[in-house]
């Protein structure tokens, strides 16, 4: 993907780098502005501050991945469309690469590796996580279906009333219209989760 997706990782600080900052500043600015909606409306619909709101249009926030998930349920679109670059034909995303977003609470980071193309309604993501806190998720977009494929380490993921345990290899499938969970029960624990959208 050349240099864009060089800068669209994290930083040293394992915040996110500048073109992704860019990025999502102007594709929440187009989702807002689509949508008929002012900073006001969009921020107090996503239950963040007005001034967190300007900041991240104006490209001088640090968005976290809870941040994010509450724009793209407040402005009803996939998360991925806040993160994800213009994308070439051919595209190739090497670890390390892509648009990384961190939580705030868990050692927990979502690496978008393909968005929904027009009239396909799917995002697959790569997880990097590290036993800690659980990333606990509130409900997505109605009708969404979330697909674990755990890579290496052991986790558990699904409804946050009733996980799995995985081991390398293993698959799940649950609702991600409801809250669920991923938690990292050993180090360098990877997965890839396919958002599957009706």
């Amino acid at each position: 993907m050349g240099n864009d997706a060089a800068d669209a990782g994290p930083g040293a600080t394992g915040r996110p780098a500048g073109g992704l900052i860019t990025l999502i500043a102007a594709s929440i600015r187009r989702e807002r502005e689509g949508a008929g909606l002012s900073l006001t409306e969009l921020a107090r619909r996503a239950g963040i501050a007005k001034s967190t709101l300007s900041q991240l249009e104006s490209g001088t926030g640090n968005p976290s991945v809870e941040t994010l998930w509450a724009l793209s349920a407040a402005l009803a679109v996939p998360f991925s469309r806040l993160v994800d670059p213009p994308r070439a034909q051919v595209r190739v995303v090497r670890r390390g690469e892509g648009p990384v977003t961190r939580s705030e609470r868990a050692d927990y980071a979502a690496a978008l590796l393909a968005s929904c193309p027009p009239h396909a309604r799917r995002d697959i993501y790569r997880i990097d996580a590290r036993p800690g806190e659980a990333r606990t998720s509130e409900p997505h977009l109605p009708g969404t279906t979330e697909h674990v494929v755990l890579g290496t380490g052991r986790a558990l993921a699904g409804p946050s009333e009733e996980p799995v345990e995985l081991g390398p290899g293993d698959y799940v499938a649950y609702p991600g219209d409801a809250p669920h969970v991923f938690e990292a029960l050993a180090p360098d624990t990877t997965a890839v989760i396919v958002m599957e959208h009706t």
